[in-house]
């Protein structure tokens, strides 16, 4: 242990017995979660295998850490207002409990999607002596003051959800995720399915400042240029928020009557323009097409009724695989600098019978 941090959890001893005694009883029962207990994420087939040659704890000079009584530090960036945020969340804590990692030694954080906050959180969860972290952060840039901070004490970074511009196994371990752009290519084939490649197309896109919002929007684009008969008239953010999609969906149709499709990037705002829609007499899923990204039952009921016409899974049950790659990490088994998951899709034909694993 440095001499620095030594002295940081000297001087904040009480207050972290404190915390350890408030997580204890908030990790002893995980409150069930929207589409918890469906599949968990799982690392595509042609994902390439671990091995000596991957970032190892002694590779990189790190101490071994005993994963089932380390102290694991969880930090998410966004309020668990929303189904793939809440299921992620629940998937951590439910692995810790699977592994039987103790209820007090997992600490979790919410940024509030503030990039800030974030930072301070995982310094703060540093301070308390967190030995791995599972990060998922809010933006691809910005982190770096918060992997500086775990380096200096040599706490492996494990990333989900979101890349990162920092450079896997020196500032982090690996990255676990979907291939966004993919994503976005595989909407737009449903898209061009179910239009049958002719009509006006509005974008809903996810919030700036990360590569799902970029890679979702460059996937799509790219792939709706095979059907010249598609055209994309209108792309404005609604920051992955099922309010601000309803209400820049509502706009929309203000200024873009004649739209016939739409491409939401994740499927909270995508029932927000479903709910717009409605409102202004408007027959989503038939008059209008939608196509979104996520996998929420929400999303995927709506499919079922008829009101909405695909949905391309996000996986955000990240558990098993996070808690994985600290334990190949520590073994020396190695990890890849990036594991990217195998996401399904539902459409008409599979909505009723694979509803349940939704979220």
């Amino acid at each position: 242990m440095s001499r620095n941090r030594f002295r940081r959890l000297a001087a904040a001893a009480v207050a972290v017995s404190a915390l350890a005694t408030a997580c204890s009883k908030s990790e002893s029962k995980p409150v069930a979660a929207t589409g918890s207990s469906g599949p968990a994420a799982v690392a595509a087939s042609s994902q390439p295998s671990s091995s000596a040659a991957g970032c190892t704890a002694s590779s990189v000079g790190y101490p071994t850490v005993d994963l089932k009584t380390a102290k694991v530090g969880f930090s998410q960036s966004e309020k668990e207002a929303n189904p793939f945020r809440i299921t992620e969340t629940q998937s951590i804590k439910d692995q810790a409990a699977a592994l039987g990692i103790p209820s007090g030694n997992l600490v979790t954080t919410n940024a509030q999607s503030d990039l800030n906050k974030q930072i301070s959180d995982i310094k703060s969860m540093l301070d308390q002596g967190v030995q791995l972290l599972i990060v998922a952060p809010l933006n691809s840039d910005g982190l770096q003051p918060a992997f500086d901070a775990a380096k200096a004490e040599k706490v492996p970074v494990v990333t989900i959800d979101r890349k990162v511009t920092s450079t896997p196994c020196t500032d982090y371990v690996t990255f676990i995720g979907s291939d966004f752009a993919s994503q976005g290519k595989r909407a737009a084939d449903e898209m061009i399915r179910v239009t049958g490649g002719t009509g006006k197309v509005a974008i809903l896109l996810g919030s700036s400042g990360n590569n799902v919002t970029t890679d979702r929007t460059s996937g799509f684009v790219d792939e709706l240029k095979t059907a010249p008969g598609l055209s994309v008239v209108a792309q404005q953010t609604g920051d992955f928020d099922r309010a601000k999609g309803q209400a820049t969906m509502e706009q929309l149709i203000q200024s873009h009557p004649d739209i016939t499709a739409v491409y939401a990037e994740n499927d909270e705002m995508g029932v927000g323009a479903l709910n717009a829609l409605k409102a202004a007499g408007k027959n989503p899923g038939k008059d209008v097409k939608l196509v979104s990204v996520d996998g929420t039952h929400n999303a995927v009921q709506e499919i079922v009724n008829g009101d909405y016409n695909a949905v391309i899974e996000s996986n955000p049950r990240f558990g098993q695989l996070a808690f994985q790659a600290l334990s190949d990490f520590e073994s020396g088994k190695g990890v890849a600098a990036s594991i990217v998951i195998s996401d399904s899709r539902y459409d008409e034909k599979n909505a009723a019978a694979d509803v349940a694993k939704s979220y």
